[in-house]
């Protein structure tokens, strides 16, 4: 573990893994089995819980639990105090444990609001962008600007961030796209 930063508030359960050039601030608790790419980014007060695959590059911002059946691709951007669920259902007098949490794939370059919720069973496309607030209730197209709750689908963002118009276009960066049936894909221009 190269160049790996963990502050002496956090906690690093054993059987984690944490790839280099990782930095893991104040308060936060990586759990055993849980896997962090190299060069991301754990915010003050983050929990990741047992199991969880977080690819490379990630940004998790302050306040975020990271639950297991959550996975988080590559370059994946997590807004402060936005929230991941795991149980449709959760009871305190009758827990499920992990047989009853729901996978949420959140896609490559996905960045995910601050305060913004993700109910678990749905995938998260990537590229998309998840408005601050907003409230995921259903899967989410790749590179789809999702608002409000529930989450609707109010426009198109390049990979770059940028929204884009109804030519499909970025203005700023040059790349196109062109819609299919799981959101925009890249075509040559």
């Amino acid at each position: 573990m190269e160049g790996v930063f963990v502050h002496e508030s956090s906690y690093i359960d054993e059987g984690a893994v944490i790839g280099d050039g990782t930095k893991i601030w104040h308060f936060c608790h990586v759990q055993s089995g849980a896997e962090i790419g190299c060069h991301c980014s754990l915010g003050q007060n983050v929990n990741v819980g047992s199991n969880v695959k977080i690819g490379n590059g990630v940004k998790i911002q302050n306040n975020v639990s990271v639950y297991e059946g959550v996975t988080l691709a590559d370059y994946v951007f997590c807004g402060p105090s936005c929230v991941f669920t795991n149980d449709l259902t959760p009871r305190a007098k009758y827990p499920k444990g992990n047989v009853g949490y729901k996978a949420t794939p959140v896609g490559e370059g996905a960045s995910i609001g601050a305060n913004a919720t993700i109910v678990c069973g749905h995938e998260v496309g990537a590229w998309s962008l998840i408005g601050a607030g907003a409230v995921v209730v259903s899967d989410v197209p790749a590179h789809a600007l999702m608002l409000g709750v529930p989450a609707k689908r109010k426009g198109w963002v390049c990979e770059c961030g940028t929204l884009l118009g109804a030519e499909l276009a970025c203005e700023d960066c040059g790349r196109a796209y062109r819609e299919t049936d799981k959101g925009l894909e890249e075509v040559e221009r």
